[in-house]
C-alpha cells in the first residue's frame, strides 16, 4: 500500500547517451557532427543539382532526390539531440517529445526501406524492359510510387507511440539509448508491453523480409538479363548502373539488421557496441549516400562540378 501511495508517472525520460562510454561523449560528437554535416552538404547538392538540370529529370535521379529528402529528415531527427548530449549535457526529454522523436525516426527509416526497393524497381525496368522504360515509369508512376512509401511507413508507425500512450504508467526514466526508440522506451514500462513488443517486432520483419524480398527480385532478374546480353561489354554498363544501388543497400541495410539482431538476441553484446550501431545506420547512409551516387554516377558527378565549380568544368572541356 505503501509503494502504490509512493508511486508517480514520470513526465520526461534521461537519456545516457552511450553507456559505459559517458567519459568519451565530447570526442563521440565529432563523428557524429561531421557525418550530420556531411548529410546536410551531400544531399542539398544532390537535390539542387536535380532541381537545376532538366537532363536529370528522369525516374532514377526523380527517386535519388526522394532518398536524399529522406536522408536529411532522418539525420536531422536523430544528430541535433545526440549532439546536445554530447556537448550540452542536455540528456532530459519530454515524455511526448520523446514519442515524437521515436516515430519520426522510425518513420524515415521505412520510408527508406521503401526508396531502396523503388530504385530496385527503376533499374530492373531500365535493364529488362528498356523500350518501355518511359512508358512504365512516368512522372505521376514515380510521384504514386514515392507516396506510397511514404504512406506505408506513417501508418505502420503510427500504432507504436499510440500503443505507448496507452500503458497507464511509467516509474523508470532512465533510457539506455543515445536517442527515443521503440524497444528502449517500451523496456521502461510497469505495464504488459507483450503487445508493443510483437507488434514492433512485427513490423520490422515484415519491412525487412518484403523490402529484401522485393530487392533480392528484382536483381535476380537484372542478372539474368545482364548474362543473356552477347556483349561483355553491354554486361559491364549494365550492371555498373547498379553500382551506385547495391553500395547503398549494403551501407543502410547492415547495420540495421546487426542492431535489430543485438537487440533481441545479442544480450552478450556490450550496450556501448549496440548504441554504436543502432546510431550508424541513422547517420552513416545518408552521410554516405551523396557520395555513393557522386563518385558511382557520372552524370551527377560532372552536374554537381559544373553547377558548383564552373571554372573547372571549362577547363576540361
Amino acid at each position: 500500500m505503501a509503494d502504490n501511495s509512493t508511486r508517480h508517472c514520470i513526465s520526461s525520460f534521461f537519456l545516457v547517451g552511450v553507456p559505459g562510454l559517458q567519459d568519451l561523449h565530447c570526442w563521440i560528437g565529432i563523428p557524429v557532427c561531421l557525418l550530420f554535416s556531411l548529410t546536410l552538404l551531400g544531399n542539398s547538392s544532390i537535390i539542387v543539382t536535380v532541381r537545376l538540370e532538366p537532363s536529370l529529370h528522369q525516374p532514377m535521379y526523380f527517386f535519388l532526390c526522394m532518398l536524399a529528402v529522406n536522408d536529411v529528415a532522418m539525420a536531422s531527427s536523430t544528430a541535433p539531440k545526440m549532439l546536445g548530449i554530447f556537448w550540452l549535457d542536455a540528456h532530459w526529454t519530454d515524455f511526448d517529445m520523446c514519442l515524437a522523436q521515436m516515430y519520426f525516426i522510425h518513420t524515415f527509416c521505412i520510408a527508406e526501406s521503401a526508396l531502396l526497393v523503388a530504385m530496385a524497381f527503376d533499374r530492373y525496368v531500365a535493364i529488362c524492359m528498356p523500350l518501355r522504360y518511359t512508358t512504365i515509369l512516368t512522372t505521376p508512376t514515380v510521384s504514386k510510387m514515392g507516396l506510397a512509401g511514404v504512406t506505408r511507413a506513417v501508418l505502420m508507425v503510427l500504432p507504436c507511440p499510440l500503443l505507448i500512450k496507452r500503458l497507464p504508467c511509467y516509474t523508470q526514466d532512465v533510457i539506455n539509448h543515445a536517442y527515443c526508440e521503440h524497444m528502449a522506451v517500451v523496456k521502461l514500462a510497469s505495464a504488459d508491453t507483450r503487445v508493443n513488443r510483437a507488434y514492433g517486432i512485427s513490423v520490422a520483419l515484415s519491412v525487412m523480409v518484403l523490402d529484401l524480398g522485393l530487392i533480392a527480385t528484382s536483381y535476380i532478374k537484372i542478372l539474368q538479363a545482364v548474362f543473356r546480353l552477347s556483349s561483355q561489354n553491354a554486361r559491364s554498363k549494365a550492371l555498373g548502373t547498379c553500382a551506385a544501388h547495391v553500395c547503398t543497400i549494403l551501407v543502410s541495410y547492415t547495420p540495421a539488421l546487426f542492431s535489430f539482431l543485438t537487440h533481441r538476441i545479442g544480450k552478450k553484446v556490450p550496450p556501448s557496441v549496440h548504441i554504436i550501431f543502432a546510431s550508424s545506420y541513422l547517420l552513416v547512409p545518408p552521410a554516405v549516400n551523396p557520395l555513393v551516387y557522386g563518385v558511382k554516377t557520372r552524370q551527377i558527378r560532372d552536374r554537381v562540378i559544373g553547377l558548383f565549380f564552373p571554372k573547372r568544368k571549362i577547363s576540361e572541356n
